[in-house]
Order: C-alpha cells, then sequence, then structure tokens
C-alpha cells in the first residue's frame, strides 16, 4: 500500500511540474508579444516619399524577441527624428506588402530616402545601427 501511495504522489509531483513548465511557457511568450498594430499603407508611403520624407519601415512578427526590442528602439526614435515617417506591418499576416517591399524576414528595417531604399537590415539591431540607418 506504501509503495502504491509513494507511486501516485510521483506521479502527481511530474503532473504538477509539467503543469508549472507550461504555465511558465504561456506567460513567457505573452510578455514577449508586441501589441502592435500594422500602420504601412501605400498612400502614406507614397506620399512620404513625394514629400521628401525619410520613411523608416519595420518587419515585424507578435513573438518575435528581436522584434520587440526593435519596436522599443523605434518608439524611441519616433521622438527623437520628428521628420521621419516610421511605418510597420506584421510579417506573418501582412504579406501583400512584404512582397511590395521585397522584405522576407520579420525584424526587417528599411530606410528609405528621396524615393529610393538607402538601407536595409535584417536581425538584431542595436540603438546605434538603427540610428546611423536613420541618419544616412
Amino acid at each position: 500500500m506504501f509503495s502504491y501511495r509513494k507511486k501516485n504522489n510521483y506521479r502527481l509531483v511530474i503532473i504538477m511540474k509539467n503543469i508549472l513548465i507550461l504555465l511558465f511557457l504561456i506567460f513567457s511568450f505573452n510578455s514577449v508579444a508586441i501589441t502592435k498594430e500594422t500602420t504601412f499603407t501605400n498612400e502614406i508611403f507614397e506620399k512620404s516619399q513625394l514629400d521628401g520624407k525619410t520613411v523608416v519601415i519595420h518587419s515585424w512578427n507578435k513573438t518575435c524577441v528581436t522584434c520587440a526590442k526593435q519596436v522599443k528602439i523605434l518608439e524611441q526614435a519616433k521622438k527623437d527624428f520628428k521628420d521621419t515617417i516610421f511605418l510597420s506591418f506584421e510579417q506573418t499576416k501582412d504579406n501583400k506588402i512584404a512582397k511590395f517591399l521585397g522584405i522576407d524576414y520579420w525584424t526587417t528595417i528599411v530606410v528609405y530616402k528621396d524615393n529610393k531604399e538607402i538601407s536595409r537590415t535584417i536581425g538584431q539591431t542595436s540603438k546605434e545601427e538603427i540610428y546611423s540607418q536613420i541618419k544616412s
């Protein structure tokens, strides 16, 4: 009887451990998730270029850790570069935008000036790199 009870306790411990791991994973993904909307439209993009504005486009995914870091940097850049237009889109949802811009990856930042693409970075990008792209 004692060994049966011990076996059941062991199973209960394993089940509880798995539940805790699952809860941890769920909360981890939620803390990484970006709460952002697509702001890119062809009209805004084309008008901004015609007006001679610098346009920064960010391709992201809501569960991407690197994207979340870039969003924070770009939010600050929006305050620091007031004459720059910042547009973004979720890569997995907005395939037409990605195809139109030739962007194949999340975490892509593209900067346009004078109707031309002047820089493109893919992957983890520091604040200094992003600011340097915008200034160039």
